[in-house]
Protein backbone atom coordinates (compact mmCIF):
# COMPACT_ATOMS: atom_id res chain seq x y z
CA UNK A 1 0.00 0.00 0.00
CA UNK A 2 2.08 3.44 -1.12
CA UNK A 3 4.91 3.61 1.05
CA UNK A 4 3.63 1.92 4.30
CA UNK A 5 1.52 -0.96 4.90
CA UNK A 6 -1.45 -1.19 7.35
CA UNK A 7 -0.45 -2.92 10.62
CA UNK A 8 -4.14 -3.76 11.20
CA UNK A 9 -5.23 -7.83 9.21
CA UNK A 10 -8.69 -8.99 9.13
CA UNK A 11 -10.43 -5.75 7.40
CA UNK A 12 -13.75 -5.30 6.58
CA UNK A 13 -15.01 -2.48 4.37
CA UNK A 14 -18.29 -1.52 5.43
CA UNK A 15 -18.83 1.25 2.63
CA UNK A 16 -18.00 0.38 -0.76
CA UNK A 17 -19.98 0.45 -4.28
CA UNK A 18 -19.87 -1.86 -6.90
CA UNK A 19 -20.51 -0.17 -10.39
CA UNK A 20 -21.88 -2.11 -13.73
CA UNK A 21 -21.22 -5.37 -15.27
CA UNK A 22 -17.69 -6.13 -16.24
CA UNK A 23 -16.15 -4.27 -13.02
CA UNK A 24 -16.00 -7.93 -10.88
CA UNK A 25 -12.06 -8.33 -12.12
CA UNK A 26 -11.32 -4.27 -10.84
CA UNK A 27 -12.64 -4.78 -7.67
CA UNK A 28 -10.93 -8.10 -6.86
CA UNK A 29 -7.93 -5.98 -7.52
CA UNK A 30 -8.76 -3.02 -5.41
CA UNK A 31 -9.49 -5.42 -2.48
CA UNK A 32 -6.09 -7.33 -3.41
CA UNK A 33 -4.33 -3.84 -3.99
CA UNK A 34 -5.76 -2.07 -0.53
CA UNK A 35 -5.43 -5.46 1.65
CA UNK A 36 -9.28 -5.14 2.70
CA UNK A 37 -10.45 -9.02 3.16
CA UNK A 38 -14.20 -8.33 3.45
CA UNK A 39 -16.13 -5.63 1.80
CA UNK A 40 -19.76 -5.02 2.50
CA UNK A 41 -21.49 -3.60 -1.09
CA UNK A 42 -23.77 -0.93 -0.29
CA UNK A 43 -26.28 -0.99 -3.55
CA UNK A 44 -28.62 1.98 -4.14
CA UNK A 45 -31.23 1.00 -6.47
CA UNK A 46 -31.51 3.07 -9.99
CA UNK A 47 -35.24 1.80 -10.56
CA UNK A 48 -35.19 3.45 -14.34
CA UNK A 49 -32.28 1.80 -15.30
CA UNK A 50 -32.59 -1.82 -13.43
CA UNK A 51 -28.90 -1.38 -11.99
CA UNK A 52 -27.28 -1.25 -8.24
CA UNK A 53 -28.32 -3.95 -6.66
CA UNK A 54 -28.18 -6.55 -9.20
CA UNK A 55 -24.44 -6.46 -9.81
CA UNK A 56 -23.82 -6.32 -6.02
CA UNK A 57 -25.83 -9.76 -5.64
CA UNK A 58 -23.78 -11.22 -8.51
CA UNK A 59 -20.32 -10.70 -6.45
CA UNK A 60 -22.63 -11.64 -3.31
CA UNK A 61 -23.16 -14.78 -5.84
CA UNK A 62 -19.08 -15.43 -7.44
CA UNK A 63 -17.74 -14.94 -3.87
CA UNK A 64 -19.80 -15.78 -1.28
CA UNK A 65 -17.24 -15.58 1.77
CA UNK A 66 -15.95 -12.04 0.38
CA UNK A 67 -18.93 -10.00 0.10
CA UNK A 68 -21.60 -8.69 1.82
CA UNK A 69 -24.58 -6.79 0.60
CA UNK A 70 -26.60 -3.72 1.65
CA UNK A 71 -29.62 -3.18 -0.90
CA UNK A 72 -31.01 -0.08 -1.44
CA UNK A 73 -34.85 0.68 -1.90
CA UNK A 74 -36.77 0.83 -5.11
CA UNK A 75 -39.10 3.53 -4.99
CA UNK A 76 -40.40 3.22 -8.46
CA UNK A 77 -44.25 3.38 -7.49
CA UNK A 78 -43.81 6.69 -5.40
CA UNK A 79 -41.88 8.31 -8.04
CA UNK A 80 -44.19 7.60 -11.28
CA UNK A 81 -47.48 8.27 -9.00
CA UNK A 82 -48.33 4.76 -9.10
CA UNK A 83 -48.58 3.97 -12.50
CA UNK A 84 -45.54 1.16 -11.65
CA UNK A 85 -46.45 -0.95 -9.36
CA UNK A 86 -43.47 -2.58 -6.74
CA UNK A 87 -43.81 -3.98 -3.19
CA UNK A 88 -44.53 -1.57 -0.22
CA UNK A 89 -40.91 -0.94 1.61
CA UNK A 90 -41.79 -3.00 4.16
CA UNK A 91 -42.41 -5.71 1.82
CA UNK A 92 -38.86 -4.92 0.21
CA UNK A 93 -37.17 -5.42 3.44
CA UNK A 94 -38.68 -8.87 3.89
CA UNK A 95 -37.76 -9.65 0.72
CA UNK A 96 -33.70 -8.22 1.12
CA UNK A 97 -33.72 -10.33 4.33
CA UNK A 98 -35.09 -13.44 2.77
CA UNK A 99 -32.88 -13.53 -0.14
CA UNK A 100 -29.91 -13.09 2.10
CA UNK A 101 -28.98 -9.56 1.81
CA UNK A 102 -27.09 -8.51 4.96
CA UNK A 103 -28.97 -5.23 5.38
CA UNK A 104 -30.45 -2.21 3.89
CA UNK A 105 -28.46 0.70 2.27
CA UNK A 106 -30.22 4.24 2.60
CA UNK A 107 -29.69 7.19 0.77
CA UNK A 108 -32.62 8.93 1.68
CA UNK A 109 -31.57 11.26 4.21
CA UNK A 110 -28.80 13.12 1.50
CA UNK A 111 -30.09 16.67 0.06
CA UNK A 112 -30.16 15.32 -3.44
CA UNK A 113 -32.27 12.31 -2.97
CA UNK A 114 -34.53 14.92 -1.14
CA UNK A 115 -34.63 16.92 -4.27
CA UNK A 116 -35.38 14.27 -6.24
CA UNK A 117 -38.27 12.52 -4.13
CA UNK A 118 -39.20 15.52 -1.58
CA UNK A 119 -40.89 12.38 0.86
CA UNK A 120 -39.70 12.96 4.58
CA UNK A 121 -38.31 10.03 6.37
CA UNK A 122 -40.95 10.76 9.18
CA UNK A 123 -43.67 10.45 6.37
CA UNK A 124 -46.12 8.00 6.39
CA UNK A 125 -44.88 6.58 3.37
CA UNK A 126 -41.95 5.16 5.77
CA UNK A 127 -44.01 4.16 8.35
CA UNK A 128 -44.48 0.77 8.14
CA UNK A 129 -40.77 0.04 6.68
CA UNK A 130 -39.16 1.18 10.11
CA UNK A 131 -40.79 -0.48 11.91
CA UNK A 132 -40.50 -4.02 9.83
CA UNK A 133 -37.21 -3.28 9.68
CA UNK A 134 -37.00 -2.73 13.54
CA UNK A 135 -38.54 -6.06 14.02
CA UNK A 136 -36.65 -7.72 11.86
CA UNK A 137 -33.11 -6.76 13.30
CA UNK A 138 -31.49 -5.89 9.85
CA UNK A 139 -28.66 -3.36 10.00
CA UNK A 140 -28.81 0.37 7.77
CA UNK A 141 -26.03 1.75 6.42
CA UNK A 142 -27.24 5.61 6.07
CA UNK A 143 -26.59 8.38 4.35
CA UNK A 144 -28.39 11.66 6.50
CA UNK A 145 -26.58 15.10 5.47
CA UNK A 146 -23.95 16.32 3.93
CA UNK A 147 -21.23 18.27 5.11
CA UNK A 148 -22.18 22.03 6.41
CA UNK A 149 -20.07 23.94 3.75
CA UNK A 150 -21.97 22.45 0.93
CA UNK A 151 -25.35 24.86 2.04
CA UNK A 152 -22.59 28.22 1.59
CA UNK A 153 -21.51 28.80 -2.11
CA UNK A 154 -18.55 30.65 -0.85
CA UNK A 155 -17.33 27.42 0.97
CA UNK A 156 -18.50 24.79 -1.50
CA UNK A 157 -15.66 22.50 -2.95
CA UNK A 158 -15.43 22.59 -6.91
CA UNK A 159 -15.18 18.90 -6.91
CA UNK A 160 -19.09 19.27 -5.26
CA UNK A 161 -20.44 21.90 -7.00
CA UNK A 162 -19.41 19.85 -10.13
CA UNK A 163 -22.24 17.07 -8.61
CA UNK A 164 -25.14 19.55 -7.70
CA UNK A 165 -23.82 19.20 -3.91
CA UNK A 166 -24.55 22.77 -3.50
CA UNK A 167 -27.95 23.79 -1.51
CA UNK A 168 -29.55 27.20 -0.98
CA UNK A 169 -32.70 28.25 0.59
CA UNK A 170 -35.24 26.41 -1.25
CA UNK A 171 -33.24 22.84 0.01
CA UNK A 172 -33.93 21.21 3.20
CA UNK A 173 -31.69 22.41 5.65
CA UNK A 174 -29.12 20.06 7.95
CA UNK A 175 -30.81 20.45 11.29
CA UNK A 176 -34.09 19.77 9.51
CA UNK A 177 -32.73 16.45 8.33
CA UNK A 178 -30.99 15.59 12.07
CA UNK A 179 -34.51 16.13 13.44
CA UNK A 180 -35.65 13.99 11.34
CA UNK A 181 -33.64 11.12 12.20
CA UNK A 182 -33.60 11.86 15.87
CA UNK A 183 -37.94 11.49 15.20
CA UNK A 184 -37.30 8.04 13.69
CA UNK A 185 -34.96 7.06 16.35
CA UNK A 186 -37.42 8.14 19.18
CA UNK A 187 -40.08 6.09 17.78
CA UNK A 188 -37.76 2.65 16.69
CA UNK A 189 -35.31 3.08 19.75
CA UNK A 190 -34.21 -0.69 18.85
CA UNK A 191 -33.24 0.26 14.95
CA UNK A 192 -29.93 -0.55 14.03
CA UNK A 193 -28.45 2.38 12.25
CA UNK A 194 -24.77 2.65 10.86
CA UNK A 195 -24.57 6.09 9.95
CA UNK A 196 -22.53 7.04 6.71
CA UNK A 197 -19.37 9.60 6.89
CA UNK A 198 -19.64 10.34 10.51
CA UNK A 199 -23.11 11.43 10.46
CA UNK A 200 -21.36 14.65 9.47
CA UNK A 201 -20.63 15.65 12.78
CA UNK A 202 -17.19 15.55 13.17
CA UNK A 203 -17.12 19.17 13.11
CA UNK A 204 -18.68 18.71 16.89
CA UNK A 205 -17.50 15.87 18.20
CA UNK A 206 -19.15 16.75 21.55
CA UNK A 207 -22.56 16.71 19.91
CA UNK A 208 -21.39 13.36 17.67
CA UNK A 209 -21.03 12.22 21.80
CA UNK A 210 -23.95 12.74 23.15
CA UNK A 211 -25.90 11.37 19.88
CA UNK A 212 -24.55 8.50 20.55
CA UNK A 213 -24.98 8.57 24.52
CA UNK A 214 -28.58 9.08 23.61
CA UNK A 215 -28.65 6.52 21.01
CA UNK A 216 -27.12 3.38 21.83
CA UNK A 217 -27.96 1.15 18.65
CA UNK A 218 -26.16 3.18 16.24
CA UNK A 219 -22.77 3.46 14.64
CA UNK A 220 -20.55 6.03 12.31
CA UNK A 221 -18.57 4.62 9.89
CA UNK A 222 -15.49 6.40 8.25
CA UNK A 223 -15.92 7.10 4.33
CA UNK A 224 -14.74 9.90 3.66
CA UNK A 225 -16.38 13.05 3.60
CA UNK A 226 -12.71 14.47 3.32
CA UNK A 227 -13.77 17.25 5.57
CA UNK A 228 -13.97 14.50 8.55
CA UNK A 229 -10.77 13.61 8.25
CA UNK A 230 -9.65 17.84 7.98
CA UNK A 231 -11.97 18.51 10.84
CA UNK A 232 -10.02 15.82 13.28
CA UNK A 233 -6.91 16.80 12.22
CA UNK A 234 -7.29 19.89 14.04
CA UNK A 235 -7.14 18.36 17.42
CA UNK A 236 -5.40 14.73 16.77
CA UNK A 237 -5.47 14.02 20.80
CA UNK A 238 -8.92 14.68 21.00
CA UNK A 239 -9.89 12.56 18.28
CA UNK A 240 -7.75 10.08 19.27
CA UNK A 241 -10.19 10.25 22.84
CA UNK A 242 -13.01 10.28 20.86
CA UNK A 243 -12.20 6.74 18.88
CA UNK A 244 -11.03 5.50 22.10
CA UNK A 245 -14.11 6.34 24.33
CA UNK A 246 -16.34 5.06 21.52
CA UNK A 247 -14.59 2.27 20.13
CA UNK A 248 -17.21 0.36 20.00
CA UNK A 249 -19.37 2.21 17.89
CA UNK A 250 -17.25 3.43 15.23
CA UNK A 251 -16.51 1.05 11.94
CA UNK A 252 -14.17 1.44 9.02
CA UNK A 253 -15.22 2.70 5.64
CA UNK A 254 -13.72 3.91 2.25
CA UNK A 255 -16.33 4.84 -0.05
CA UNK A 256 -13.94 2.50 -2.81
CA UNK A 257 -16.17 2.22 -6.06
CA UNK A 258 -15.17 -0.55 -8.30
CA UNK A 259 -14.49 1.98 -11.04
CA UNK A 260 -11.53 3.45 -9.04
CA UNK A 261 -8.10 2.93 -10.80
CA UNK A 262 -5.87 0.74 -8.48
CA UNK A 263 -3.65 3.77 -7.46
CA UNK A 264 -6.73 5.62 -6.46
CA UNK A 265 -8.20 3.25 -4.67
CA UNK A 266 -5.13 2.40 -2.67
CA UNK A 267 -4.71 6.44 -2.24
CA UNK A 268 -8.79 6.91 -0.97
CA UNK A 269 -7.76 3.41 1.49
CA UNK A 270 -4.24 4.33 2.58
CA UNK A 271 -5.33 7.93 4.24
CA UNK A 272 -7.60 6.45 6.26
CA UNK A 273 -5.55 3.49 7.37
CA UNK A 274 -2.65 6.63 7.77
CA UNK A 275 -4.99 8.76 9.69
CA UNK A 276 -5.94 5.96 11.98
CA UNK A 277 -2.40 3.94 12.68
CA UNK A 278 0.32 6.81 12.57
CA UNK A 279 0.80 10.06 14.07
CA UNK A 280 2.04 11.61 10.27
CA UNK A 281 1.27 14.72 9.29
CA UNK A 282 0.31 14.42 5.38
CA UNK A 283 -1.41 15.64 2.67
CA UNK A 284 -4.38 13.54 0.30
CA UNK A 285 -2.11 12.15 -2.21
CA UNK A 286 -1.91 13.72 -5.86
CA UNK A 287 -2.90 10.39 -7.31
CA UNK A 288 -6.19 10.32 -5.70
CA UNK A 289 -9.55 9.89 -6.78
CA UNK A 290 -10.89 14.06 -7.40
CA UNK A 291 -13.92 13.33 -5.10
CA UNK A 292 -10.87 14.02 -1.99
CA UNK A 293 -10.30 16.85 -3.79
CA UNK A 294 -6.57 18.37 -4.54
CA UNK A 295 -3.40 17.63 -1.80
CA UNK A 296 -3.54 21.83 -1.24
CA UNK A 297 -7.35 21.56 0.26
CA UNK A 298 -5.85 20.75 4.01
CA UNK A 299 -3.14 18.76 6.22
CA UNK A 300 -4.42 15.44 8.21
CA UNK A 301 -2.86 14.35 10.98
CA UNK A 302 -2.92 10.91 12.44
CA UNK A 303 -4.04 9.59 15.34
CA UNK A 304 -1.64 6.55 16.12
CA UNK A 305 -4.72 4.68 17.63
CA UNK A 306 -4.10 1.63 19.49
CA UNK A 307 -4.25 -2.35 18.12
CA UNK A 308 -7.62 -2.89 20.37
CA UNK A 309 -9.32 -0.10 19.30
CA UNK A 310 -8.75 -0.50 15.15
CA UNK A 311 -8.69 -4.09 16.15
CA UNK A 312 -12.73 -3.10 16.54
CA UNK A 313 -12.99 -0.39 14.20
CA UNK A 314 -11.64 -2.97 11.38
CA UNK A 315 -13.13 -5.74 12.15
CA UNK A 316 -15.44 -6.52 15.40
CA UNK A 317 -18.03 -3.52 15.25
CA UNK A 318 -19.32 -4.77 11.69
CA UNK A 319 -19.20 -8.62 12.54
CA UNK A 320 -20.96 -8.09 15.64
CA UNK A 321 -23.96 -6.03 13.46
CA UNK A 322 -23.83 -7.92 10.42
CA UNK A 323 -22.48 -11.33 11.26
CA UNK A 324 -18.84 -12.63 10.95
CA UNK A 325 -19.52 -13.86 7.69
CA UNK A 326 -21.62 -12.79 4.68
CA UNK A 327 -25.32 -14.47 4.76
CA UNK A 328 -25.93 -16.73 1.44
CA UNK A 329 -27.85 -15.81 -1.48
CA UNK A 330 -30.67 -17.85 -2.16
CA UNK A 331 -30.87 -18.11 -5.98
CA UNK A 332 -34.36 -18.40 -6.66
CA UNK A 333 -34.94 -15.42 -4.87
CA UNK A 334 -32.35 -13.35 -5.87
CA UNK A 335 -33.17 -14.31 -9.50
CA UNK A 336 -36.95 -13.41 -8.94
CA UNK A 337 -36.30 -10.38 -7.54
CA UNK A 338 -33.91 -9.28 -10.29
CA UNK A 339 -36.26 -10.06 -12.79
CA UNK A 340 -38.55 -7.84 -10.95
CA UNK A 341 -35.76 -4.83 -11.24
CA UNK A 342 -35.97 -5.47 -14.91
CA UNK A 343 -39.79 -5.40 -15.49
CA UNK A 344 -39.66 -2.20 -13.00
CA UNK A 345 -37.12 -0.57 -15.15
CA UNK A 346 -38.84 -1.06 -17.90
CA UNK A 347 -41.86 0.13 -17.20
CA UNK A 348 -40.60 3.20 -15.92
CA UNK A 349 -38.20 3.88 -19.06
CA UNK A 350 -39.70 2.38 -22.19
CA UNK A 351 -36.53 0.11 -22.83
CA UNK A 352 -36.95 -3.60 -23.08
CA UNK A 353 -36.44 -5.35 -19.63
CA UNK A 354 -33.25 -7.55 -21.24
CA UNK A 355 -31.26 -4.95 -22.04
CA UNK A 356 -30.87 -4.12 -18.59
CA UNK A 357 -28.23 -5.10 -16.26
CA UNK A 358 -30.99 -6.55 -13.73
CA UNK A 359 -32.18 -9.17 -16.30
CA UNK A 360 -28.66 -9.86 -17.26
CA UNK A 361 -27.93 -10.79 -13.64
CA UNK A 362 -31.13 -12.98 -13.35
CA UNK A 363 -29.91 -14.73 -16.13
CA UNK A 364 -26.27 -15.39 -14.28
CA UNK A 365 -27.72 -16.32 -11.23
CA UNK A 366 -30.70 -18.58 -12.61
CA UNK A 367 -27.73 -20.87 -13.32
CA UNK A 368 -26.42 -21.30 -10.01
CA UNK A 369 -27.76 -23.35 -7.16
CA UNK A 370 -27.93 -22.34 -3.22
Amino acid sequence: MSEWQSRAKHIIDCHVHMGPGGQEAAMLAIAEATGIEMMSLVAIQDAASGSGLPQALLMKALHPDRFFVFAGLNHAARVSGGKVKTPALAEQAEAFAAMGCDGIKMIEGKPTSRQRMNVPVTDPYFADYWSRVEDLALPVLWHVNDPEEFWDPDRTPIWAKQRNWGYGPSDVTKEELYAEVDAVLARHPRLRIIFAHFYFLSADLPRAARFLDAHPTVHFDLAPGIEMLYNISRAPDVGRDFFTRYADRILFGTDLASGLKVPEAIARAGIVFRWLETSDEFRVPPEADFLLGPPEDGVIRGMCLPDAVLHKVYHDNFTRIAGARPKPLKMPAATAECERIAATAEALSGKPAASTEAARVAQALAGRSD
